[in-house]
């Protein structure tokens, strides 16, 4: 039997625990770890066989978010799990993105981490945990992976940097920023943030890495104790030498034109494929295909960096800190709420915004407290957009982006009280060269200034990249495009106002970066930032006065708090009846205050007129437009108002003697009735013939007048069912 093993670590007050060897000890290697009452168990597995004729490494991170962990079932139909939430979907991201570049370079085996949340305390978020436990459970296997990963989140709340804080405390922090490192170097970095200047940043991030670098030694003593021997991995020998030596020798002087050609993408791609069919040609009888495509990507991406750090010749000829050429434009498409296209170089996007009523804010359903979101932002990246066909699908990567963007551009949104609305923005890829998460962020701002959105201020996004050399040189490169970001070292985003960061993210492909590679790479990207923001400007100086045309209008009126329960009705079916017949959303909070959203100001104020019915106490002598709802043989039911019905007596319905009722009302017809009396239980009479003048014609057929005592007394015994029947007034 399996020794269970536990461990623990104190971060700033919190305690971290690590159980190994009690569950799922056939995985090659797995921990529970646990923060207050948030559990989750990380596993680690893999194949023993390579992948043949691939060169990266098959790593796949899957988190599953379980409904038990928070005492609740699963909706839908069959109550199970499905699809991953978004927010389980970027923690995949968070996982897989420290974690890739510190497997041996020669490890081609499939590979998968799965991180299952078996209980949430709903006060402490998994992300970190989930990035510790993936690192524990990969770094006590026998899975070749040596070099574990520390990771925290660092918020900024009363002008204080804080560790690990939770869901509440985060609800009030300026700053949520994710840091994963090695003990050296920081891998990977996630942050959205309310205008913090990047040396608030710096600061920020030295504390993570000193975080890190505890965990870090936390989880090397684990491992002493608890850890597997590693599989042999060879080391990564250069199988494909005669090809490469044969594709310098015949090839280099035109792969190295190419590199050096200052052509667009579509152009430099054509010559890329004109002179690989060339050499496929040469060297097919001779070697494998993959082989040859292997050695001529290496000879590529090498003859890239090259010239990057040795001649300073960038792919398309700009220099180190030149961002390419910006355009844009707004209100693109007519019937759109706002819209805007934005092209940096040859990457675009266009993106559109919708409005729409708070009643429409998306639900969620996660471990987060907030449980509704009224600003979504949404990325799509079809094939069409780098000049392929390929699979219409929206992937981790389209998740990610989207909600990348979507951070950057929250800060500067109006809150709900001042633009009671809820916006969704979509960013379409229309061709891609590099950043089009930084260009969705351009075009959302335009797009929302142009759909009248009150934004505090424009914001903008760079990409910056890196390439490494030995002797510690580097260069750091404003608005990389394709090339530059696949044979790269580092990709940074980094969105902001002139005030300050919003958003950034970091990917790497080394084993960590300096903090002075960060400080020269925010330092360049805010002055990039500062030239696009200039740019957006002479597009759109301010946010439009007015809305579109075709956009929902919301009024907004207040109602007694103790009047919420007649505007709502019973089971809702008073508010579900006035958007019915007006076509209209109608969302009121427990304040009483009252949010109708329709299409044109004129049905704004028939809704307001009629909520202003419900919540006015009906009074003997008002007067009212009633509708009548039921036809009795005593008399009839009308509704002065939603929820609230009164009844006309056959006396009281014409001057005249009325035998039949059906003969004179109908239901659905609409009728003017004065309130006559209202009795201690508050049960309303209503008369038509009290608005009858004496100068007015009565056309209710005449008949002889006739005792109708009868009619009186099952009118007294039938009142009080028939109104219980009917829902009785409110």
């Amino acid at each position: 039997m399996t020794e269970v093993k536990n461990y623990s670590l104190d971060i700033k007050g919190k305690k971290i625990e690590v159980e190994i060897g009690k569950v799922a000890n056939l995985a090659n290697g797995s921990c529970v770890i646990t923060l207050g009452e948030t559990v989750i168990l990380a596993t680690s597995s893999a194949s023993k066989q390579a992948k043949e004729g691939i060169d990266f490494l098959p790593l796949t991170v899957d988190v599953q978010e379980k409904a038990y962990a928070l005492g609740k079932l699963p909706g839908g139909f069959f109550k199970r799990e499905g699809r991953p939430t978004t927010d389980a979907t970027l923690v995949c991201r968070l996982i897989d993105r420290p974690l890739r570049p510190l497997f041996p370079k020669s490890y081609h085996n499939d590979t998968q981490i799965i991180i299952s949340v078996l209980s949430s305390d709903e006060s402490n978020p998994y992300d970190a945990l989930g990035i510790i436990g993936s690192s524990i459970s990969l770094a006590i296997s026998d899975i070749p992976y040596s070099d574990p990963v520390g990771a925290c989140v660092i918020g900024y709340v009363d002008e204080e940097l804080i560790v690990n804080p939770t869901y509440e405390e985060l609800q009030n922090s300026k700053l949520n920023l994710t840091v994963a490192g090695t003990e050296d170097a920081i891998m990977m970095v996630e942050s959205g943030s309310e205008f913090v200047s990047e040396s608030l940043l710096l600061e920020a991030l030295k504390l993570a890495q000193e975080v890190n670098g505890q965990i870090v030694r936390f989880i090397n003593e684990i491992v002493a104790d608890s850890g597997k021997d590693k599989w042999e991995v060879a080391d990564e020998q250069d199988e494909l030498v005669d090809i490469k030596t044969k594709i310098n020798d015949s090839y280099l002087e035109d792969l190295q034109s190419v590199v050096k050609s200052q052509d667009n993408k579509t152009d430099k791609q054509e010559k890329y494929d004109s002179l690989r069919e060339k050499i496929m040609d040469d060297l097919s009888e001779e070697f494998e295909e993959s082989d040859i495509n292997m050695s001529l990507d290496y000879i590529e991406k090498k003859e890239i960096r090259d010239a990057l750090l040795n001649e300073e010749i960038r792919p398309d000829g700009r220099n180190f800190d030149e961002i390419r050429e910006l355009t844009s434009d707004v209100r693109y498409l007519p019937r759109v709420h706002g819209s805007a296209i934005f092209t940096r170089g040859e990457t675009q996007i266009m993106n559109a915004v919708t409005l729409a009523p708070l009643s429409e804010a998306q639900k969620l359903d996660g471990f987060n407290p907030v449980k509704e979101k009224f600003f979504i932002h949404h990325y799509n990246f079809p094939p069409f957009s780098v000049g392929e066909p390929g699979r219409m699908m929206t992937g981790r990567r389209e998740v990610g982006h989207g909600a990348l963007a979507e951070r950057a551009v929250l800060p500067v949104l109006p809150n709900i009280e001042d633009f009671p609305y809820t916006i969704r923005s979509v960013s379409e890829a229309l061709s891609s060269n590099g950043s089009t998460s930084m260009a969705s962020v351009c075009s959302a701002s335009l797009a929302l200034m142009d759909a009248g959105v009150p934004i505090k201020s424009p914001v903008a996004g760079i990409a910056m990249g890196l390439i490494t050399g030995e002797n510690d040189k580097y260069v750091v490169l404003t608005d990389i495009q394709g090339a530059e970001d696949h044979i790269g070292d580092m990709d940074f985003k980094v969105a902001g106002t002139r005030e300050g960061v919003t958003a950034l993210q970091m990917d790497i492909k080394v084993k960590g970066i300096t903090f002075e590679i960060m400080e020269v790479a925010l330092d360049k990207a805010k002055s990039a930032r500062m030239k696009i923001l200039d740019h957006m400007s002479e597009t759109i100086s301010e946010t439009s006065k007015e809305l579109s045309k075709y956009a929902p209008r919301i009024t907004t009126i207040n109602v007694p708090q103790d009047k919420i329960g007649a505007v709502i009705g019973s089971g809702g079916s008073t508010i579900k009846g006035l958007q019915q017949e007006f076509d209209a959303s109608i969302n009121i909070d427990e304040d009483g205050k009252v949010m109708i959203g329709t299409n044109n100001s004129e049905i704004s104020e028939k809704v307001v007129d009629a909520i202003k019915a419900i919540i006015k106490d009906v009074e003997a002598g008002d007067t009212y437009d009633a509708k009548v709802v039921k036809i009795m043989n005593f008399g009839a039911f009308a509704e002065v108002a939603p929820g609230k019905q009164g009844l006309i007596h056959i006396s009281e319905i014409s001057k005249e003697r009325v035998e039949d009722v059906e003969s004179v009302l109908s239901v659905g017809e609409e009728v003017k009735v004065k309130v006559i009396k209202i009795d201690r239980q508050g049960r309303i009479d209503l008369s038509i013939k009290a608005l009858l003048g004496d100068d007015q014609n009565d056309t209710t057929p005449k008949k002889e007048k006739e005792d109708d005592s009868d009619n009186q007394e099952e009118f007294k015994s039938s009142r009080k069912g028939n109104r219980k029947q009917l829902g009785g007034n409110s």
